[in-house]
């Protein structure tokens, strides 16, 4: 039996490949199938199959393009109600593929269709060698409870109860566990970084499996979760139907430097997906910079949603491409276009720049245990910080003083915080401040400063650390 696990650092998305006598099976693939094409090529075999573990909220599946390509049949379970032609499939469903055997468990609880595919390889035994368990069972956790239209999050959250203790753990020790998604993703909280496990190792290390009463279960699962950002059920409807091929669609218009002036004066927006690094010293006013390098379609969905039709900013071509390729696989297709000749552009014609200072952890202690400064004969705050992370990183620890304000809560509205005040923001490492700073400068503030390294720069100056309550939570 052939296997190959596809994993998309920039999704946090894992999909499979499994093949048995020249036949090949496709788990939850992406949108861009070509990885698949080559892989089956490569290996001599057809692909002929495709399950999809459930309806995915948070990337666009490229299942449609990938049965048209290959003629391949597509299973989903029946309570996605799934609209594309397809297989409707019921708990105990089978499909033999040469010495391969495929079994659905149908595993409702993350999404009322959800299921775990368990895969045995008869050419070694006639006993179970893995479960692929889509957003069922992550590696340290389960999926979220809170993705369905139908279902209350506390009605789901007893669903997976159920489909954990009378399903999945069910299964040998022995087995191994391949999910969906890795450390990162939204659809879950505390996930791993490693790829794959087994029954055993989740089933004595993994929290959610550790809670022995339903109720509790249920209350742990919907207490605290993280933000669902609004583009998640859009991607599920969009599953729900298919996504037409990426080569349907349109290509990007370049913009010219004073036609981006022009756009971003009256509302639109300029994505510059530059590094951090390249966008602090300049960049065009108004801009948001979401950086390519780091989990960058996640956070443009996000944060802009998928009706906007941003200008890329980028320094080159592949670059530009790159980019509408990542935002296509959330589902964001309709850029504006592209600026043409990139910043490099902008700044030879002579229009407005624009600039992000930057701190080292070092220096903000130091203006932190300052005594600020005298504005009329009152002593104020010399600078204030903003802390952009999520709540289980906050609870660990953070600088004293601190106002906390997710980066996933800026789409509702930018942080409370005094508008005159320096404001110094920071996230871990630096990649979701530079995102935080971009759009507090976008909203009209003017003394922002971002903080180089993040709390991980902090605490490895040894500098102090709070875990008291939030300002502002």
């Amino acid at each position: 039996m052939y296997f190959e696990q596809f994993y998309l650092g920039c999704l946090a998305h894992a999909s499979y490949m499994l093949a048995s006598e020249g036949e090949a099976v496709v788990v939850d693939p992406q949108r861009d199938v070509e990885i698949y094409l080559q892989a089956a090529e490569a290996n001599r075999v057809s692909i002929r199959y495709i399950f999809e573990t459930h309806l995915h909220a948070d990337f666009v599946s490229g299942h449609r393009e990938l049965g048209a390509r290959t003629g391949a049949q597509i299973y989903i379970g029946v309570e996605a109600e799934a609209t594309f032609p397809h297989i409707a499939v019921r708990d105990g469903f089978q499909l033999q593929v040469g010495q391969m055997r495929i079994t659905a468990l149908e595993t409702p609880g993350h999404t009322p269709e959800s299921m775990c595919l368990v895969i045995t390889d008869e050419e070694k035994s006639s006993a179970p060698w893995a479960v692929l368990t889509g957003d069922t069972l992550f590696l340290g956790d389960v999926g979220r409870p809170d993705l369905s239209k139908r279902y209350t999050p506390a009605q789901l959250a007893g669903m997976l109860y159920d489909s954990l203790h009378n399903k999945v753990l069910k299964l040998a020790d022995h087995v191994l566990v391949y999910p969906a998604h890795g450390a990162g993703s939204l659809c879950g909280r505390n996930m791993r970084a490693e790829r794959s496990s087994t029954i055993g190792t989740e089933r004595f290390t993994n929290y959610a499996l550790q809670i022995k009463s339903r109720e509790e279960f249920v209350a742990q699962l919907t207490s605290n979760l993280p933000a669902r950002p609004e583009y998640f059920l859009q991607d599920a409807e969009i599953n729900r139907s298919g996504a037409p091929s990426l080569a349907d669609l349109p290509a990007l218009a370049p913009v010219e430097p004073a036609e981006l002036q022009t756009i971003l004066a009256e509302g639109g927006i300029a994505l510059d997906v530059r590094p951090g690094d390249e966008y602090a010293p300049g960049h065009v006013p108004g801009s948001v910079n979401i950086a390519l390098s780091g989990q960058f379609a996640s956070w443009a969905g996000a944060l802009l949603g998928l009706a906007a039709r941003p200008v890329l900013i980028a320094e080159s071509q592949e670059t530009v491409s790159e980019a509408r390729m990542r935002l296509a696989r959330i589902g964001l297709e309709d850029a504006r276009g592209y600026l043409r000749g990139g910043f490099a552009a902008w700044r030879e014609a002579g229009l407005p720049l624009a600039t992000l200072p930057q701190i080292s952890v070092d220096a903000l202690s130091e203006r932190l245990q300052g005594a600020g400064v005298q504005v009329l004969g009152v002593q104020v705050l010399d600078v204030q910080v903003l802390d952009v992370r999520r709540e289980a990183e906050w609870e660990t620890g953070h600088i004293a003083g601190a106002t906390w304000w997710p980066l996933d809560n800026f789409k509702v509205a930018p942080p409370e915080i005094d508008r005159e005040v320096p404001v110094a923001v920071h996230c871990k490492g630096g990649y979701r401040s530079m995102i935080a700073c971009s759009l507090l400068l976008r909203a009209g503030f003017q003394n922002v400063i971002n903080v180089v390294g993040g709390f991980d720069a902090w605490q490895g100056a040894e500098l102090p650390v709070d875990v008291e309550k939030p300002v502002g939570a």
